[in-house]
């Protein structure tokens, strides 16, 4: 159906009463201090199960461990999923469906999150002494690893300072009231015959003989191993021996449940949403205020289009119960609206520029396959904003130093020459816009041209993420590329860096994950986009169509 006539009288915006109704819009203080995954809204996400979940079974008679072992015998709880996000449409786990756990924490799942000991809510964790001394090999240096081991120390420390080891310690103790289980150590020596001989020595072997002791000792309680290593669980599921990935860091099972940024319109949009329709002109755009069942599935800043015609592409800016206002975005692909002489050349690029140029947008997350252009976009925005409009006043570009191949060692040099070999993908993207840029065109044909680059490259800094701790940035561009390769924990420390005046891009491609532990559900980059979705001063978009060059595409799909 066509779109109604302007009305003489302009529409209102929602109002405040309906903003107040708004489920959706989370303040960033909030989004950075949740311990738990957000709810999705649509599309619906298949509750995480863990490998053990449909397995356990309710038992009357449930033993909970001393110390070699414990053998306490309490009721048995409200059964809920220790280590699996939680989503809006998975169901409440009912009473007396499960028995109370005894997890074995491996030592990489307290090196990956330091703060696991109390990501298992009722249920009892046990930690072998061979763990013990593994994290204190580990604790020297820098590196995140070292920091998390150290961490997991001042945790134990303060656990077990004024209560009996020998009892159990109650992991509520320290203000974690989440936890309400109990810690045991291993404070006895615990052995066993395994179905298989495995060599002695070795500190996987050496855990797994502990599971399988307490199993033995106590047939009637769940005792799992808890590893983020792949080989680990294989040979514990050989040995008959329970086991489960660390999952409360995974924010999706699926990586096609992500949050896209944008979603077609149904072919009866305007049926279903365009009665009682209202529409106004400001500022050069036209707002629509709909209301209908679709209008709570939106998210603040999210895209929707329509090929059907009448064709419709918009931006939600906000969002009631079951009311919307949409507005109609710039049309970066035209050659007059170009950005540092870059024009969108589909529609998804279209809608980036539409979030990196907006002011009001302060953090933008891209994603994307190689040669979507997420660099070049972000850049050119960055230069534009920079130079240009000067609504800032650098541009900070870092990145994950992960390497795909070997180390080539140790680089000389200050800490821009050493992120330099990094920094590849900047230099190739900075000389296409150089050279597309119209408005240098005189500048192309004289000897200026490298001091012209020069201007360029004297506000881009190229800063290590090593040494962003307790910095802060106030009116910059801060671009984090390679973001699929941080952690949640390495992620938020560099988010919480932003001071006024300051606009971040978080930029990668999940299916190229190169640090060990990390998968798409537990990435970073996959964190910031589920946490960040609705709140009015961010935005996201997938990038899914390449245009690199018809060789990179057809590599894309055929290699």
């Amino acid at each position: 159906m066509p779109l109604p006539s302007l009305p003489s009288k302009l529409g209102e915006i929602l109002s405040a009463d309906e903003i107040k109704q708004a489920p959706k819009a989370t303040p960033p203080q909030q989004v950075l201090k949740a311990t738990q995954p957000t709810q999705p809204k649509a599309p619906p996400a298949t509750p995480a199960v863990s490998e053990t979940k449909s397995k356990a079974k309710a038992k009357t008679k449930v033993t909970t461990p001393t110390v070699t072992p414990p053998a306490a015998k309490p009721a048995a709880p409200v059964a809920q999923q220790p280590v699996a996000p939680k989503t809006k449409n998975k169901e409440q786990a009912t009473p007396s469906t499960q028995t109370k756990k005894l997890f074995v924490l491996d030592t990489n799942v307290l090196l990956h999150d330091a703060n696991c000991l109390f990501k298992f809510e009722e249920h009892d964790v046990f930690i072998p002494m061979i763990v013990l001394e593994e994290l204190d090999h580990q604790k020297k240096g820098l590196s995140e690893v070292a920091r998390n081991a150290r961490q997991v120390s001042r945790h134990l420390e303060a656990l077990v300072e004024t209560q009996d080891i020998h009892q159990g310690v109650a992991l509520n103790h320290s203000g974690h009231i989440e936890a309400r289980g109990k810690l045991f150590f291993q404070v006895s020596a615990l052995d066993s015959k395994l179905p298989i001989e495995i060599p002695q020595g070795v500190a996987d072997n050496a855990i797994l003989h502990v599971v399988h002791a307490l199993q033995t000792k106590q047939p009637n309680l769940d005792v799992i191993l808890v590893s983020k290593d792949i080989n680990m669980r294989l040979k514990a599921r050989t040995l008959g021996i329970p086991t489960e990935d660390y999952r409360h860091d995974h924010v999706i099972d699926d990586s096609d449940l992500l949050f896209s940024g944008a979603r077609e319109l149904p072919e009866d949009f305007w049926q279903t949403h365009g009665h009682n329709m209202e529409s106004w002109q400001q500022n050069g755009s036209t707002f629509y205020k709909i209301q209908g069942g679709l209008c709570s599935d939106l998210y603040v800043n999210e895209f929707v289009y329509s090929n059907q015609d009448p064709g419709l592409v918009a931006q939600v800016k906000q969002v009631s119960n079951n009311k919307a206002v949409l507005t109609t975005i710039r049309d970066y692909s035209h050659n007059k609206n170009n950005v540092w002489g870059i024009t969108a050349r589909n529609q998804e690029q279209n809608f980036a520029l539409n979030l990196l140029m907006n002011p009001d947008c302060d953090f933008v997350s891209l994603l994307g396959q190689a040669g979507t252009g997420k660099t070049l976009l972000a850049l050119a925005s960055a230069l534009t904003q920079t130079l240009e409009t000067q609504l800032y006043n650098e541009i900070i570009i870092t990145r994950a130093t992960v390497p795909v191949g070997d180390e080539i060692g140790f680089l000389p040099g200050t800490e821009e020459e050493k992120m330099a070999p990094w920094m590849g993908a900047l230099e190739d993207n900075l000389e296409v816009l150089h050279l597309g840029n119209n408005r240098l065109s005189a500048l192309k044909q004289d000897a200026n041209r490298n001091a012209t680059m020069d201007i360029i490259r004297s506000h881009i800094k190229i800063k290590s993420m090593s040494f962003m701790r307790g910095r802060t940035f106030q009116n910059k561009f801060l671009i984090i590329d390679e973001a699929q390769n941080l952690t949640s924990k390495q992620m938020k420390t560099l988010v919480t860096r932003a001071g006024p005046g300051t606009k971040i891009v978080c930029m990668g491609n999940i299916a190229q994950i190169d640090t060990p532990y990390l998968t798409e559900g537990s990435s970073g980059l996959t964190y910031v986009v589920d946490r960040f979705k609705g709140w009015p001063h961010s935005g996201h978009i997938t990038l899914h169509r390449g245009e690199r060059s018809r060789l990179a595409d057809y590599a894309n799909e055929a290699l």
